[in-house]
């Protein structure tokens, strides 16, 4: 029986530790996924032009070593910057970058504003100084620019597993980000207010983004795990919430949905 669903690479290197989690997410999102080293595209074994979602999971990449997802991020942009440009231009080409992958979208300037090799945001150490793993709650943006996510709403809660999660831009930077509607994920407390106040925003990140997409709508770069939460029993106190659906399913969903229209 032939596989359906749209065809989706999951980016993997030294360091990336979560890459069989996305894998997952994305097969019970009825998507149709390999793991493709880059070494493989480097080498034109294999093309982006063969896929239609490009995930970057997470992890620590070539061992954070300089700063994280640095590494990752110049190598994206000397060997495969063409390709890139090309699948991200394309009308149904989407991308997602989860923690360690966001901080390599952020890094190699396709996130905020898609921009391939002009860093204009960064990703700092957490105001606490510390690595920070838990779950933590999240607003979505109402009428953010991506394409995938419309109608999706309300709050949700996704677990945090970083130590450089501070979103930080010039100020300029920031304007434009807010201008443009591409803060799609914001820290917030119980209330489901953005907020700064820590432990709810667990880094410091300006206006409490967790998560930011790009000008067309088809880069989705988050530091939030919504791959450990694909079912319910996921979540640590699931039992004492009847009811609970696995919230990080529904991002995979409409990307699988998007590109199979």
């Amino acid at each position: 029986m032939k596989e359906r669903g749209p065809h989706i690479g999951i980016l993997k290197t030294d360091g990336i530790n979560c890459d069989d989690e996305t894998r997952h997410a994305f097969i019970t999102a009825g998507g149709r996924v390999e793991i493709i080293h880059i070494n493989e595209l480097r080498a034109g074994e294999k093309h982006l032009h063969n896929y239609q979602i490009l995930a970057i999971p997470g992890g620590f990449s070539y061992g954070d070593d300089i700063t994280s997802g640095k590494i990752l991020a110049l190598e994206l942009n000397t060997y495969l910057g063409d390709q890139i440009n090309e699948f991200v231009q394309r009308k149904q080409g989407l991308v997602l970058g989860v923690c360690n992958g966001f901080q390599v979208l952020v890094r190699s300037g396709l996130l905020p504003f898609g921009n391939m090799g002009e860093m204009q945001a960064t990703l700092q150490h957490n105001d606490s100084g510390k690595f920070e793993c838990r779950w933590i709650n999240l607003k979505v943006t109402e009428d953010n620019a991506c394409v995938f996510l419309r109608g999706m709403n309300g709050t949700v809660s996704y677990q945090v597993a970083h130590g450089e999660g501070k979103f930080f831009a010039p100020d300029s930077e920031l304007a434009r980000v807010e201008a443009e509607n591409l803060t799609v994920f914001q820290y917030c407390d119980e209330a489901g207010k953005p907020t700064q106040e820590y432990p709810a925003n667990p880094n410091g990140s300006a206006h409490a983004i967790a998560g930011i997409t790009d000008p067309s709508g088809r880069i989705l770069g988050l530091m939030p795990h919504p791959e450990r939460f694909i079912s319910k029993t996921q979540h640590s106190n699931w039992r004492r919430m009847p009811g609970i659906e696995p919230q990080g399913l529904q991002i995979f969903e409409r990307m699988v949905q998007y590109v199979s229209k």
